[in-house]
């Protein structure tokens, strides 16, 4: 018999492959990468791959899970900082993030959304829809509880305010990667939503 494999184990391997998979999209891009570039990077067979991941799509996702938890785990914190200084501190890694030329992995999101953006003209990517709508939320309620701790007096719904943000960074991300940081001014475009929220959400300091 067989010994029996535990569920410890499968995610550690599973975290494994997806960092091999990080590596290979980071080198390649998302859209020249392949399972069999994962299968050589991973060192493992094909059959093993495929019994965790359905293919480079659902890999991806579940690396932009890994990544998405770290934003929303970011706005559920609380007794850290002050809630303003909380979503300064956020917008400030996008900043960093978006200036980083050696991020090389916000380029493969880049290409990742671009082509489900253009699939979803024909049908819905059940896995965009819910992502976007996981962070909307998880932010509305991260200013909902400034709200409700007297530390926003918000001019707008906490909603609209939720959207705004995260249209704005999806767009400077994907603007800057299609024209560079010359033409996008990102330090000069983060200062204006910086005053722009905090002009909304009134913030007591």
């Amino acid at each position: 018999m067989s010994p029996k494999v535990s569920n410890q184990y499968k995610r550690n391997k599973e975290l494994e492959i997806l960092q091999s998979a990080k590596n290979v999209f980071i080198k390649k891009g998302y859209l020249k990468a392949t399972m069999q570039d994962i299968i050589v990077e991973a060192g493992i067979s094909r059959g093993a791959i495929y019994s965790y991941f359905n293919n480079i799509e659902h890999i991806f996702e579940e690396l932009l899970k890994l990544e998405d938890e770290k934003d929303i785990i970011y706005f559920e914190r609380e007794g850290v900082s002050s809630f303003w200084d909380q979503l300064i501190d956020w917008i400030r890694l996008q900043q960093r993030n978006i200036l980083s030329t050696n991020n090389k992995f916000l380029l493969c999101k880049t290409e990742f959304f671009l082509t489900k953006y253009h699939e979803s003209k024909k049908t819905s990517n059940p896995y965009v829809i819910k992502r976007y709508e996981r962070l909307v939320s998880s932010i509305t309620n991260f200013i909902d509880r400034g709200i409700e701790k007297k530390e926003f007096y918000s001019h707008k719904s906490s909603k609209a305010v939720a959207l705004y943000i995260i249209s704005f960074f999806d767009g400077l991300m994907l603007d800057t990667f299609n024209l560079g940081m010359e033409v996008t001014e990102v330090n000069d475009q983060i200062d204006v939503v910086i005053f722009t929220l905090e002009n909304i959400l009134c913030p007591i300091k």
